[in-house]
């Protein structure tokens, strides 16, 4: 069985750029050093060599993997000012914690980033928060230690 797999329009957007980007660019410089690094001679001592096939695995993986993301994701709606009964992926919360306000959007694993405040559904923090509503205080255990957050606010 596959797990849901979320994506904002936004997130989608800027998977299909990293994807296009690995396709027309990333593939091309990459065979061409491997066909460089092939002039060098004997390909069992050949580290340039190594080092591209190295990199044409990564670079052919990540595109199986955003090709698959792509294919199986639900494009969740965002960036309305509706307000939500209820956190749901695709909503922007406001939290208020003990060092003031912070504003999270809850998304697909896709597409989480929590330095800009990106908090993946299925994180601890998001998945503590999924369902809650506008006043409810969760205490949620992080490597830090409790923190309490208080839903201020859910719009989507």
């Amino acid at each position: 069985m596959t797990q849901d797999m979320f994506l904002t329009k936004e997130g989608q957007e800027k998977l299909k750029a990293e994807l296009d980007k690995l396709i027309t660019v990333k593939r091309k410089e990459v065979s061409q050093k491997i066909k460089s690094a092939k002039e060098f001679g004997d390909l069992s001592e050949n580290a340039e060599y190594s080092e591209a096939k190295e990199e044409q695995s990564f670079i052919e993986g990540r595109i199986q993997e955003l090709n698959h993301v792509l294919k199986n994701s639900t494009i969740i709606a965002t960036g309305g000012n509706q307000t939500c009964e209820t956190v749901g992926v695709g909503c922007t919360i406001t939290v208020e914690l003990e060092s003031g306000d912070m504003n999270l959007r809850i998304v697909g694993s896709a597409e989480a980033d929590p330095e800009q405040g990106y908090i993946s559904h299925e994180s601890p923090i998001g998945k503590a928060l999924m369902g809650r509503k506008k006043g409810d205080e969760v205490d949620i255990e992080v490597p830090a230690g409790t923190i309490k957050y208080k839903i201020k606010n859910i719009l989507i």
